[in-house]
């Protein structure tokens, strides 16, 4: 499976597109695109939304699950959430190295611990966030 920096950088020159063009036209910089393409980093929602429009591909094209759920997770608890999350997918990964497990199974999992890492999320915020302070 291509990862988001393949499939942006086939995306854009496939528009013949160069990195700046697609900057100007996305209002992002340079920088940025050369960032995303060089795997460097994955943008935020809204960033994936107005890259997809301006290539014309849908946004489910330029990301896989996992990228679809760690964007979430970054959107809803920040780049530390983010890394949290992508670590926990990573380590998990090693559990199929090599298995017979069908991709329904695996993807059963990897849903149930992403439910359950939201799940405790929520629940920490809930327990250890910042009191309300009583009017």
């Amino acid at each position: 499976m291509k990862s988001f920096a393949h499939k942006l950088k086939d995306a854009r020159e496939s528009m013949d597109l160069s990195q700046a063009e697609l900057a100007r036209k996305t209002g992002l910089s340079q920088r940025s695109i050369t960032a995303y393409e060089n795997e460097n980093t994955i943008p935020r929602g809204n960033t994936i939304r107005k890259l997809a429009r301006v290539l014309n591909v849908p946004i489910e094209y330029l990301m896989n699950d996992e990228e679809v759920f760690i964007a979430t997770v970054r959107e809803n608890y920040g780049s530390k959430g983010a890394k949290e999350v992508a670590h926990l997918l990573e380590q998990n990964k090693a559990l199929f190295a090599g298995g017979a497990l069908s991709q329904e199974g695996k993807d059963a999992f990897f849903q149930a611990l992403m439910v359950a890492y939201v799940n405790c999320k929520e629940e920490a915020k809930k327990t250890f966030g910042r009191k309300k302070q009583e009017e």
